[in-house]
């Protein structure tokens, strides 16, 4: 079982974004594994304050996490999963500078110092309906996304081509600028902060020297059972992919529920209104009802008023954290008005009037009026 973000980061409940920052920072420092090369252990600790501060920095996620804890963040898709370290300098290059906390670039360097960049994440908007969202369900679906070129291995050269060191950085990525008494480490601007580049003419004609060609893809996730719209569910590495020897993007898959004609909701609750004659609703019966999981008969007692609701306990959605009890559904019933009458039923209602003393409108008077 994970450790409380909290406790990992040591900071109390009420902690604001600086003192989580400053916070991170800390450990990230202290158990950055350049700093800790014979202890296996300082690179776990390392990921495990990243984890915590990437949950607790995200108001949505920290809210989640606040009331549901890991298992909360698990099932909306938002558990942390870092695949290497690159992959946690790129996401808070904000806080390390310009890449890693000591100088590195955005992304880990592979072979002659060139930066190895880690893939963009992508995001797929899912439709689902009302039922599907309740329930859960499995969806495929295709997206298109950048993959490495075959020919050229993703590297964007023709075969036995090389890039050289960039002449303007000297191989580092970065250039430094003097404003007065500071200095300003900035990418290379001639070489886009790789520190190499290469001859147009050695680039691979399939890719165009860009490394990567555009692939669909067809997927299938499964859909936890109380998805809500802007719900989002995180497939690993399924994003755009890296430069050769960085990891890939991720997929987040964010869900649009589809409004359903009978049944709304809140939260976990869900509601309905249900139309019914006039007689049962004086005398009391036996109706059926629907639910999310199909019809069921409702008892309604004799003298019962229009729009009074009927509470069906957990009878509603599933909370998707899998914690806690499931929803109630309410059941509006309303007089079921006639839009027309037989002529045996309009003078049994006549009747019925009567007998009440209700001023009902006389038979055929607006067409006397009218003619």
């Amino acid at each position: 079982m994970p450790r409380d973000y909290y406790e990992v980061l040591d900071v109390g409940k009420d902690a604001d974004a600086s003192t989580l920052k400053k916070a991170f920072k800390k450990l990230a420092l202290k158990y950055h594994p350049d700093r800790n090369p014979d202890d296996p252990s300082a690179e776990e600790q390392f990921k495990e304050a990243s984890e915590a501060y990437e949950v607790l920095s995200d108001a949505e996620k920290r809210k989640i996490y606040d009331q549901f804890g890991h298992d909360g963040l698990k099932g909306r898709g938002f558990e942390p999963n870092f695949t290497d370290m690159g992959d946690i300098f790129s996401q808070f290059a904000d806080i390390f500078g310009f890449g890693d906390i000591f100088g590195g670039g955005g992304g880990r360097r592979g072979g002659g110092g060139r930066r190895v960049r880690r893939g963009a994440d992508l995001e797929y908007p899912l439709t689902i309906n009302f039922l599907e969202a309740a329930h859960g369900c499995k969806k495929k679906f295709t997206i298109q996304r950048g993959i490495h070129c075959d020919p050229c291995g993703g590297n964007g050269l023709k075969s036995g081509k090389k890039r050289k060191t960039c002449t303007t950085c000297g191989g580092h990525g970065q250039v430094i600028q003097q404003q007065g008494f500071l200095r300003i480490r900035t990418p290379c601007p001639a070489c886009r902060g790789q520190g190499v580049a290469s001859n147009p003419a050695d680039n691979c004609g399939a890719c165009r020297g860009t490394g990567r060609v555009h692939s669909d893809e067809e997927l299938e996730i499964t859909i936890p059972a109380g998805v809500d719209s802007g719900n989002q569910l995180r497939l690993l590495g399924k994003g755009e992919v890296g430069d050769p020897g960085a990891p890939a993007g991720n997929l987040f898959v964010t869900m649009q529920v589809a409004p359903h004609e009978v049944f709304r909701r809140d939260g976990t609750h869900t509601y309905c209104s249900i139309p019914v004659p006039y007689p049962v609703m004086a005398l009391g019966g036996e109706i059926t009802i629907p639910t999310i999981d199909g019809e069921e008969a409702l008892m309604i007692p004799a003298g019962s008023e229009s729009g009074k609701v009927f509470t069906l306990h957990k009878r509603g959605i599933v909370r998707v954290s899998g914690r806690g009890s499931r929803g109630d559904h309410h059941v509006q019933v309303v007089v079921d008005v006639p839009a027309s009458l037989t002529t045996e039923e309009e003078e049994l209602i006549r009747q019925l009037a009567e007998l009440q003393g209700s001023g009902v409108q006389e038979k055929g008077f607006w067409r006397k009026i009218f003619g």
